[in-house]
């Protein structure tokens, strides 16, 4: 499945990306001493509830180094008792055989010095030698193959978070126009990474120097800890940036058992102590990141430095989603479970701020790009509603209605993503559990469907439209396979809003 997608500014990620660095020792040591291979936090709640440990250990305070050892092998896939480990073993020791490298110098070569091999073959001219022109072919190949991986600045690029087979992974997937009208789409390379994703935020703070960066911060469902990854390189096995998580994993014994113990996590200043909901990455202040946790807490973090600046309680259930403010940039909103969305502005996170009751958990938040304002909030009774701030009242659930209310899914399915179209004022899409993409034109606060879409991507969990090809919107579900909706290919679409492509 994709959980969660974001597009990239077209020109922001390298022509070729580089080559990743393997991890140096300290680095594989830091991540076992952090626990990082240890477990998820869901085996335990924030009390340490009992986690029964099978192994008895020596050191009562310490995970045993064979545990650990285990525990890297697995995560680098290749764990000492996996049954596929063990036949690439036998396999290999059975290709090394037959090589018999022992007595590699005493072979012959089979042909002779000064024999009359293929090697005293002579040739009038190099045209005619085929090793030459299969060495020149050799060539062509290699560079249509770099062509076929240099991403142009005219290119598209979309990044998905995706589970498959309980393997998740970032890819990067190119989207090449034509002037035919038979777009391209590949992935152009992925990055496996150690958690179930639950949501994404590319970020362009420069985290390795120069002007700009090109990164993405990944919530994980199984992990406290936000990853920054650098999607301008390749093959990378570990996150330059670690915000919050695991510091060690304490073990401690019951008193009525020896064998049974609690293993309890030890957090780093800061953390968020259990999944990662959401993300919103601040394009005015390009260090700050903000981040909602079903720890029921909000929290604005320094990429740059690694640290928690502000840490907000005003929910009291697990808060889904956060978004900036397009037109004042020190403005959060959040969005939870409990039924609310709250306002803060970040200069004063103390003050109470404005909250509004919605009647239902939250699942999307988003500001309306054209107008600094006003919101709106997807639903799981499958309703949108907008609200204007202006009419908020401080310090309370606010009694007043919203803007408009839509029922714009089935009333049992969520609507679990929408976004707002950059280009054209009042067009909103909504993505619902019920497996259809929506359309809507939301204009002097009376909402109405133009078109409805069923993209066969199984229950819609991400949409996005794009801010450089404004009438693309990408989709991401249950399925796994990423759409790219050309929504001007719609006569409604194209009747309505195809004077803005002009």
């Amino acid at each position: 499945m994709i959980t969660a997608l974001s597009w990239i500014p077209k020109g922001s990620l390298k022509a070729v990306p580089d080559a990743a660095e393997p991890p140096s020792k300290e680095e594989i040591k830091e991540l076992i001493e952090s626990g990082a291979f240890v477990g998820s936090v869901d085996g335990s709640n924030e009390d340490g509830e009992d986690i029964e440990e099978e192994e008895e250990e020596e050191d009562g305070d310490q995970i045993s180094e064979v545990d650990r050892a285990k525990a890297v092998a697995e995560a680098f896939g290749k764990s000492s008792n996996s049954k596929s480990s063990s036949m690439e073993v036998d396999e290999v020791a059975a290709a090394m055989k037959e090589l018999d490298m022992d007595n590699y110098d005493e072979e012959d070569d089979g042909i002779e010095l000064f024999s009359s091999g293929l090697g005293d073959l002579y040739y009038p001219s190099n045209e005619l030698d085929p090793y030459l022109k299969d060495a020149a072919d050799d060539d062509d190949d290699d560079e249509e193959d770099i062509d076929d991986t240099t991403i142009k600045p005219t290119d598209s690029v979309i990044i998905c978070a995706r589970n498959e087979d309980e393997v998740s992974h970032l890819e990067v997937y190119v989207y090449e126009e034509s002037s035919n009208g038979s777009p391209n789409m590949y992935v152009h390379h992925h990055i496996v990474i150690p958690e179930f994703p639950l949501c994404t935020a590319w970020i362009d703070c420069p985290l390795k120097g120069g002007d700009k960066g090109n990164f993405v911060a990944i919530g994980s469902k199984d992990s406290p800890t936000i990853e920054i990854w650098d999607l301008d390189v390749r093959d990378e096995v570990l996150p330059c940036v670690q915000l919050g998580g695991i510091e060690e994993m304490k073990i401690i014994k019951k008193k009525k058992s020896k064998k049974e113990k609690i293993r309890k996590p030890i957090y780093k200043e800061g953390s968020h102590t259990d999944s990662v909901l959401g993300l919103a990455w601040n394009k005015e202040f390009r260090n700050i990141l903000a981040s909602a946790s079903a720890d029921r807490k909000v929290k604005v973090w320094d990429v740059a430095t690694g640290q928690c600046k502000i840490t907000m309680e005003h929910h009291t259930k697990e808060v889904q989603a956060v978004a900036w403010n397009h037109y004042a940039p020190e403005v959060l909103l959040s969005g939870s479970f409990d039924q609310t969305v709250v306002l803060k502005d970040g200069r004063q996170p103390s003050h109470s701020g404005f909250k509004w009751s919605v009647m239902s958990d939250v699942e999307s938040l988003a500001w309306n790009p054209h107008n600094e304002h006003s919101f709106v909030v997807s639903l799981e009774d499958g309703t949108v509603k907008g609200f204007d701030i202006r009419v908020a009242q401080s310090g309370s659930d606010s009694d007043l209605k919203p803007s408009f209310t839509i029922q714009a899914h089935d009333q049992d399915k969520g609507v679990s993503s929408i976004s707002y179209n950059t280009s054209a004022p009042n067009l909103l899409a909504t993505g619902s559990m019920d497996k259809t993409v929506k359309l809507w034109d939301l204009s002097n606060n009376e909402p109405s469907c133009i078109t409805s879409h069923k993209p066969k991507a199984g229950a819609v969990f991400s949409i996005s439209f794009s801010a450089d090809n404004p009438f693309l919107l990408a989709i991401g579900g249950s399925k796994g396979e990423l759409h790219v909706w050309d929504t001007l290919l719609d006569a409604n679409v194209a009747r309505k809003y195809g004077k803005n492509q002009s």
